[in-house]
């Protein structure tokens, strides 16, 4: 009897872990529901282009003025580009559009969306989570070709998160505001030392969800902007987001991704190693450009310790990459090493279209 008990006591254990590992959240890495709005509202919740009812916008709450608009021109001479579909979500005067999503608690996530002006210049964007929110501003375009994509990072604090995209500004025109084209999400793992090398995720090939049928690059925030980083092991330390950049879109100097400093001066990105003081390193990296069309001497400036070393490559538009190497001494148990690029670039036929340098493969071997 007692061993029958203990059959159905070990049975229904098992059951109950069937189940609890069948709720907990499978990884993410895509669009979310609806992400690329192509599925859109009923005719009879249209007013014009603006969507009436809460629930009209398939798979997203709404509040506010919210208007489901298509690629092309516009009345009032407008055009909205959006490249990756046909539709878009456009957020008016202290709009809002929110959906539920299943994650793990205490895990990192990452929030990929596509986003435009369509109006004035002083346009922001401020996307939240239940204890996380960043607001951005969106007047500077990074690339001419269909808006800018960005990133944004957060960790997970229950098994769903209400994920909400807000225009905090109010306009003349009050349907003026963000034009949001596409909203992915990605769980981002833990990273491991490579064994070697003591910089973690030194060839950035863990990060953001990239768009498979059209990217410009994702732009990564300032660190003041993005708590978690989207690109992990990385400090964004500077004004202006850097941009990563994938193999499939761009020109990378190694496997699958890159990290292109876009603002000069304003642009620089860090990470901190741990080091024994006064052993010697060697901090090797490569540098390249995007084969995006950019012409012209391009430098990226590396720092370590108290050594520094100023390296540039000539583009010709067509991809291609060297190596620079940096010996240094480090100075006590913790050292950072940091990357910017000390001029500022635009296309020669294209002056809204800005670019840099392509960083990747970035390595530091303790010398014997």
């Amino acid at each position: 009897m007692a061993s029958i008990l203990s059959l159905c006591i070990l049975f229904i254990m098992c059951i109950y872990q069937s189940l609890s590992f069948a709720a907990v959240a499978p990884f993410l890495d895509g669009l979310l529901e609806n992400g690329n709005f192509e599925e859109g509202p009923k005719v009879s919740n249209l007013k014009k282009r603006q969507i009436i009812g809460k629930y009209s916008l398939p798979k997203w709450e709404i509040h506010g003025i919210v208007e489901y608009v298509s690629s092309g021109p516009q009345p009032g001479g407008f055009y909205f580009a959006i490249p990756r579909g046909s539709h878009a979500a456009r957020l008016g005067n202290e709009a809002s559009i929110s959906q539920y999503v299943k994650v793990k608690p205490g895990a990192m996530y990452s929030l990929t969306f596509a986003v435009t002006r369509t109006c004035a210049q002083d346009e922001k964007l401020r996307v939240s989570v239940p204890g996380f929110s960043t607001e951005l501003p969106i007047q500077t375009l990074f690339s001419s070709d269909g808006g800018d994509t960005y990133a944004w990072a957060f960790k997970a604090t229950s098994d769903v998160v209400k994920v909400t995209f807000h225009n905090p500004g109010i306009q003349e025109d009050p349907t003026c505001g963000p034009l949001l084209d596409a909203i992915a999400i990605k769980e981002i793992l833990p990273l491991r030392y490579t064994k070697g090398n003591l910089v973690k995720n030194g060839d950035f090939e863990t990060g953001p969800h990239v768009f498979k049928n059209f990217s410009t690059g994702v732009l990564l925030l300032p660190k003041r902007t993005d708590i978690y980083s989207s690109l992990p092991g990385w400090i964004v330390e500077s004004l202006k987001p850097v941009k990563y950049v994938d193999s499939k879109h761009f020109s990378v100097p190694q496997r699958l991704a890159a990290i292109e400093l876009v603002g000069g001066r304003e642009t620089a990105i860090a990470q901190i190693i741990r080091t024994v003081p006064n052993k010697f390193y060697l901090l090797s990296f490569a540098l390249g450009d995007a084969r995006n069309g950019c012409l012209g001497s391009m430098t990226i400036e590396a720092f370590a310790a108290r050594k520094t070393i100023k390296v540039s490559f000539t583009s010709t538009g067509i991809g291609g990459s060297k190596t620079a190497i940096l010996k240094f001494q480090a100075l006590s148990n913790r050292t950072g090493i940091t990357f910017y690029s000390p001029n500022y670039h635009t296309k020669l036929h294209d002056y809204g279209h800005i670019f840099g340098p392509v960083l990747d493969d970035v390595k530091v071997f303790p010398l014997k």
